[in-house]
């Protein structure tokens, strides 16, 4: 099986930005728990970061064709992007939310996902096991 999992912007500052809300886990730790993933259930993951959305779009467009499942965190363009949202359901490869805090615990505003809308699940709050989660979640659903 072979997994895309895409972040969006400012995931790259984990341990930096909030530590607060988002821990005090590194991105670097996140590639290794997607690294050690991979190996522990013998499949592909291949991970990808952006803080532009049209990157992000341009990503998902790429997959089609190319991945079995995908893990998206979206970050903030998780509540503003119907772009993404357009880009998830034209390629139609199921697709998993993953959010490292509980949106709907926070500012109203973050209760609103369009990206979710085109996903077949949603992981919040979490941390970073969300991804682990979404990861196997796909293996077993899909794989």
């Amino acid at each position: 099986m072979n997994i895309l999992v895409i972040n969006g912007p400012n995931i790259n500052m984990l341990g930096i930005r909030e530590p607060g809300i988002y821990g005090k886990s590194t991105f670097a730790d996140l590639l290794k728990l997607l690294r050690d993933t991979a190996e522990a259930e013998q499949i592909q993951i291949e991970q990808y970061h952006s803080n532009h959305e049209g990157d992000l779009v341009d990503k998902i467009q790429w997959a089609y064709g190319k991945v079995d499942g995908i893990v998206i965190n979206p970050a903030a363009y998780t509540h503003t992007s119907v772009a993404i949202l357009d880009a998830l359901k034209a390629v139609s490869i199921p697709a998993v939310e993953v959010h490292i805090s509980d949106v709907d615990a926070r500012e109203p505003f973050r209760r609103i996902s369009y990206a979710g809308m085109a996903c077949v699940k949603t992981i919040k709050g979490h941390g970073l096991e969300g991804y682990r989660e979404a990861v196997l979640f796909l293996k077993e659903t899909y794989g």
